[in-house]
């Protein structure tokens, strides 16, 4: 029995875990700066608002195929893995796990909170950590159970609007897709005034993320893959423990999810963008990003194993055990960038100069990742969510 009752020290982390966690997060950044720097229906319909040619168009397709809802299944994944790693941690050293669990839950949950209503809208720690509570009443089940019920919650979601496409069609989400222009111009007006002007949209989209959005989609989708994260950790696939053949299995997979991806936006282009298509359109990127995810699992698992103590493994590395605070960090600058309390660029930036604002912040929080753990053992929120899980301050400084 491990006698240091508080986190895992740095030593006995599992490096390729950090790097998965740290490419995820650079490249949930990707997306999330759509509705950073414009109105959040862009996410859903990119049509809506801004150039959408040339290179403006380009970008979008990249991101769309290569970053939009894979990065995040990666990170959610790796967040199911982590919850069992840590209860397994927390038995080991005879601690009551899901005392901890929970109070560590509770702590996310709060944090997420104020992120959410303070900051940005978008955030995905409310769900992550409302979801958290659930996965501790099955984390016990075996892989293969917990495989199946991953299939069952990630078939959720797709069932619902593939029956509201063949039974009402594009009227299901019409009002969604092409909103009025006016509540587009409500909020460019919003996020380009003070942070009181933005709290017009702020406040309610993240309340209807957060309730019915939750109840509908995101506990579904969310949970299902940190359901299956739970599982493929279980089978040693997380943590790099199977054959190199099959994570070059895994990258081929990703391949096969790239040309679904390409071939939902083939079918949306041919329908002109249309409502009645969008539902259909959704379930190529819904399923293709699974397998797209999966490649990405299996290519930084590889390079880690090629690479174990390279400068790439470690700056990853790095990023992935500071993954809470670049998170946040990433809200701070896209927000003071973007919103009227700061530079005040909101709906004024092209994709392509928005593409280039991301590769400017991982040029930041990339070496202050490496610069930061060389100093100490965690990033400063991961700070306060340790010590607030533990109840009493952990050693921040590294021993020299």
């Amino acid at each position: 029995m491990t006698r240091d009752p508080g986190p895992t020290p740095p030593s006995e982390r599992i490096t390729s875990l950090d790097a998965l966690r740290g490419f995820a997060l650079l490249g949930i950044l990707v997306i999330n700066i759509r509705v950073f720097s414009m109105p959040e229906q862009t996410l859903l319909n990119p049509t809506v608002y801004g150039d959408f040619t040339g290179l403006n168009y380009w970008t979008w397709f990249a991101g769309h195929v290569f970053a939009q809802s894979k990065f995040i299944t990666v990170f959610s994944a790796l967040f199911g893995a982590g919850v069992l790693l840590f209860v397994e941690s927390k038995e080991e050293k005879g601690q009551d796990a899901a005392r901890l669990h929970l109070r560590r839950t509770a702590v996310l949950i709060a944090i997420g909170l104020l992120h959410a209503y303070l900051l940005w809208y978008g955030d995905i720690l409310v769900t992550y950590g409302l979801t958290g509570i659930f996965l501790l009443f099955v984390r016990d089940l075996d892989a293969r159970r917990l495989t199946t019920l991953a299939g069952v919650f990630l078939l959720f979601v797709p069932a619902i609007e593939l029956f509201a496409a063949v039974s009402v069609g594009g009227e299901a989400i019409a009002a969604q897709w092409q909103p009025a222009e006016a509540a587009i111009r409500e909020q460019v007006a919003a996020y380009r005034g003070g942070w009181i002007d933005q709290m017009s949209h702020r406040v309610s989209s993240s309340f209807q993320r957060q309730t019915s959005g939750f109840i509908g989609q995101s506990f579904w989708r969310v949970g299902g893959v940190m359901l299956l994260g739970m599982a493929l950790y279980k089978e040693g696939v997380l943590t790099g423990e199977r054959s190199t053949a099959f994570y070059r299995r895994l990258v081929a997979a990703g391949v096969v999810g790239v040309g679904i991806v390409v071939a939902g936006v083939a079918y949306v282009e041919a329908n002109d963008w249309s409502a009645g298509a969008a539902l259909y359109w959704r379930q190529f990127n819904y399923v293709g990003s699974l397998l797209v995810a999966g490649g990405y699992v299996g290519l930084v698992t590889l390079f880690v194993r090629w690479r174990g103590e390279g400068l790439a493994t470690r700056a990853l590395a790095a990023v992935g055990r500071t993954a809470f605070t670049n998170y946040l960090l990433q809200t701070v600058v896209a927000t003071t960038i973007f919103y009227g309390h700061g530079l005040g660029l909101f709906g004024s930036v092209s994709r392509v100069e928005a593409m280039a604002i991301v590769v400017a912040i991982w040029a930041v929080q990339v070496p202050l990742s490496v610069l930061w753990l060389r100093y100490f053992r965690f990033g400063p929120v991961e700070w306060v969510w340790r010590t607030l899980t533990y109840g009493e301050a952990q050693p921040m400084r590294l021993e020299n």
